[in-house]
């Protein structure tokens, strides 16, 4: 009896394996945004690593988490890595390519819990009083992220913190476009006016 029962569950391994490994290995998570501010003040919070953090869904689920800076102060190249607690993992995140108030690639690599290496990609498109955000993270599943796949659902989980940054980058982007449009009209009326010429040599 007992070898009957190990036959069918060694069985059940072998179809749920064979399910698993014929699973689509490649996976596209995506969300979107309007931020009403210029795409100038947006492109600021996405292609600096360090701006990043301040709207980052993740930034704030372990407060104790270590984090650290590599490569040059801006610009492609520019790295942020971290290790945290269960929420947040270990990883690194670095600017892979980057078009002014248009586009930001980031090579993104998990460490741990599981070793992943995945593209995100922001890319802004001008929309009505603002700019449309679409993040993007793409990859390829292996074996055990195919198998995590089948018991949850990815795009619902990481989508979901997806819609939170966006809404944090709304709300940083568009108070910041604010104080802008408000310290221009600080700027008293004459500050603009030309001077007079000088008066002619007599």
């Amino acid at each position: 009896m007992l070898a009957k029962i190990g036959l069918v569950l060694l069985a059940v391994l072998v179809l749920l394996a064979v399910v698993v490994a014929t699973r689509p290995a490649h996976f596209s998570i995506q969300r979107s945004a309007t931020v009403h501010a210029p795409a100038d003040v947006v492109y600021g919070y996405l292609g600096d690593l360090h701006a990043f953090q301040q709207w980052s869904p993740w930034a704030k689920l372990d407060p104790t988490m270590k984090t650290a800076y590599d490569g040059p102060a801006s610009g492609v190249g520019q790295s942020y890595s971290w290790k945290g607690n269960s929420k947040v993992g270990e990883g690194k995140m670095t600017l892979k390519d980057l078009k002014p108030t248009e586009y930001v690639a980031i090579d993104l690599e998990f460490l741990a819990p599981m070793k992943a290496t995945n593209l995100t990609e922001f890319k802004l498109k001008p929309a009505a009083d603002g700019v449309n955000v679409t993040w993007t993270m793409s990859g390829e599943n292996g074996f055990m992220g195919k198998a995590f796949g089948m018991v949850m659902d990815m795009d619902q989980m990481v989508g979901k913190d997806f819609e939170t940054g966006l809404s944090q980058l709304q709300t940083l982007a568009e108070a910041e476009a604010k104080r802008r449009a408000e310290a221009a009209r600080a700027v008293p009326p004459t500050a603009n006016v030309p001077a007079p010429p000088p008066a002619p040599a007599h």
